[in-house]
């Protein structure tokens, strides 16, 4: 990878029907950031900056690894690499609609950013909001995110372990299971899975710079199952593989009882939190109090991928389309988030 490559943030633009290609747009224009560009169309992003307010030039370049040496670069600009193969016809997506085509390009712009990371064109990845489904209206078969960028970094290996991560300057979350319906999500709980999760918590935390992870397990049922009176699983699964975790030297502790712990982990002024992160069993459990505390400085993390990639904590948001409303205030965090991973 060169020292250019090494330095550029791809950002996806998402859904054309949502909110994704402006907040990219209005992110970027903040963050006055050079190494960023924009992986999607070109005329969609021309609209986009006229819907977030920002007046820059678009520049479609070729290599993102490159566009910064062209001598002719404008002073300020929106620089976009449109790969081939996306939709002649995206700005005639209706716009807070669920659209085939639209979901076609956005599967295509995140699959062509991984094969340009893949290729040491580019050092990591920022997503901005797709729709499930839209996805499935164009055959894409993922639920989301973090479904299709695993099956593309095992491509051609066995399937990297990956877990999702929520997280703001409050509190961080890991997930032990992510998008499928709570009964399958339940069914999926058992003690390699916990343990595979909290190992995969304890790398991320050190990557950010915490030696020694306080991590905050929290059990499935109320009140942690109260020792099996309201489900088994935390004594047949989480507390196992709790204490496997422990013997090999991670501070993992619990299983706690998801009620409460998350407001014992909160690091808040005149509220140090107890623990760096807590491991939820399923998505709603873990998301809802981060989300809770404001989308704006929420960033989505997918730990255990080969490369970077982060993305904001809200949705394509169809009914803030083109209004000029959206606010980039998370995309730019997982821009931040991004750049302090590959520091």
């Amino acid at each position: 990878m060169s020292k250019l490559a090494s330095e550029v943030l791809l950002l996806t633009m998402g859904d054309v029907c949502g909110i994704g290609p402006e907040v990219a747009a209005a992110a970027l224009a903040a963050e006055r950031d050079s190494r960023l560009c924009v992986v999607g169309d070109v005329q969609v992003m021309r609209r986009a900056l006229q819907w977030a307010g920002v007046s820059m030039p678009v520049l479609r370049v070729e290599a993102p690894a490159d566009w910064r040496d062209e001598a002719d670069l404008p002073p300020r600009c929106l620089p976009v690499w449109q790969p081939e193969g996306l939709p002649g016809d995206l700005l005639q997506c209706p716009i807070g609609q669920v659209d085939a085509r639209a979901g076609a390009a956005a599967a295509h712009c995140i699959e062509a950013a991984v094969r340009l990371i893949q290729d040491g064109g580019a050092a990591g990845l920022v997503t901005a909001p797709i729709h499930k489904e839209a996805l499935h209206a164009a055959g894409v078969d993922f639920p989301g995110h973090t479904e299709m960028l695993q099956a593309l970094a095992s491509a051609d290996s066995a399937p990297v372990p990956v877990r999702m991560m929520l997280a703001n300057d409050e509190l961080r979350t890991v997930l032990v299971t992510i998008h499928c319906s709570l009964r399958q999500a339940i069914e999926q709980i058992n003690c390699p899975q916990v343990l595979e999760t909290v190992r995969i918590a304890e790398a991320a935390m050190r990557r950010f710079g915490i030696a020694k992870p306080r991590i905050a397990v929290a059990g499935l049922n109320p009140h942690a199952g109260e020792g099996g009176l309201f489900g088994d699983e935390e004594v047949l699964h989480i507390a196992p593989a709790i204490a496997l975790a422990r013997a090999e030297g991670i501070d993992a502790r619990g299983p706690f009882a998801p009620d409460t712990v998350f407001m014992r982990a909160r690091n808040a002024p005149g509220h140090p939190g107890e623990f760096d992160l807590v491991v939820a069993m399923t998505h709603d459990h873990g998301l809802i109090p981060v989300k809770y505390l404001g989308v704006e400085q929420g960033v989505n993390v997918t730990l255990g991928l080969p490369f970077v990639r982060t993305s904001p904590d809200h949705g394509t948001a169809f009914d803030l389309a083109g209004t000029g409303r959206a606010d980039p205030s998370s995309m730019r965090a997982a821009i931040r988030m991004a750049r302090r991973l590959l520091a």
